[in-house]
């Protein structure tokens, strides 16, 4: 029977399923007590995290018994991944999982950036009536909806996107133009540049590396069209935050999702106060309770497959 650690939130039904087979330590608030944590990780065979737990540096010389590391998501920077395999322990993400939850999530986000109409409830119950102000809302029908990055998750945005009537277009430079993924003709393959240039709705989804740190960056924004909609689930880094805070302001971006940070929790921003139209969320595009139970599913299932092997 081995023993298996996790160190953040898993849906119940999961972590029972876990328990049947092995001995489970489940400790979510351990994420938060490093010291701890470490203590114990040199009893785990199994090791179960979501994004925030650091799978580096003293604590991953602390998982001497350590076989596998289950990801409760799909991004892998919170993981030193190479040293992980090194040192024998299998690296799993739940792949797919939450591609449902991040879709839904841009084209959800999108079409309430690009209607405008949102945010006056507290002006409303007091007796205002801006209905000439939001009168000249946008419809997302007709719209381009350009993709940096096409892999699971960005095929599945753009699927939904075409679903209302919206052009696709795409940018990856890891798929040539004969892979499987355009075979479709679903989204037209294009690059950074013309992507940027036509996109009404620009949405990333690359992962964070030292070539796509800040890729949208000032200059870069400054080539969308003037009232373009970007939205990063991506990686925080991925984009220049205070640029786009600048691009809101001038009015040069017609509005900005960001749902991950350079630092999380993001710190007070004084400077983000009353920014137009930008929406914050703190990193939870692809956590639902769907993709909860999927990924908590998932991630168990293949932790047990790896023990047993």
């Amino acid at each position: 029977m081995a023993h298996i650690l996790i160190s953040e939130f898993m849906d119940a039904p999961a972590v029972a399923l876990l328990q049947q087979r092995h001995t489970v330590q489940y400790e979510p608030g351990w994420v938060d007590q490093p010291d701890v944590l470490r203590q114990a990780a040199g009893q785990a065979d199994a090791f179960i995290v979501r994004n925030r737990t650091q799978v580096r540096g003293d604590l991953l010389a602390a998982l001497t018994r350590c076989r596998v590391v289950g990801r409760l998501g799909v991004g892998l920077d919170n993981i030193d991944v190479p040293a992980c395999e090194a040192r024998g322990m299998q690296v799993i993400p739940a792949t797919g999982a939450n591609a449902l939850s991040v879709a839904e999530y841009v084209i959800g986000t999108a079409m309430a950036l690009l209607r405008g109409a949102y945010h006056d409830q507290a002006a409303m119950v007091q007796g205002a009536w801006p209905r000439q102000a939001h009168s000249n809302g946008r419809e997302i029908h007709g719209k381009t909806l350009g993709l940096v990055g096409y892999g699971g998750i960005g095929q599945l945005t753009a699927q939904l996107g075409r679903g209302l009537g919206m052009r696709i277009m795409a940018y990856d430079p890891a798929l040539d133009a004969h892979h499987p993924a355009f075979a479709s003709g679903l989204a037209e393959r294009a690059s950074l540049e013309t992507v940027l240039a036509q996109a009404d709705v620009l949405s990333l989804h690359v992962p964070l590396l030292p070539s796509t740190r800040h890729l949208i960056d000032a200059a870069r924004l400054a080539t969308l069209k003037r009232g373009a909609i970007l939205i990063n689930t991506a990686r925080g880094g991925v984009v220049d935050e205070p640029a786009v805070v600048a691009a809101l302001r001038a009015g040069h971006l017609g509005g900005a999702a960001l749902d991950v940070f350079e630092k999380e929790p993001l710190p007070a921003q004084a400077d983000w106060a009353d920014v137009p139209g930008l929406i914050l969320t703190p990193h939870i595009a692809g956590v639902t309770a769907e993709s909860n139970e999927r990924v908590s599913q998932m991630i168990a299932e293949k932790v047990l497959e790896a023990l047993a092997s």
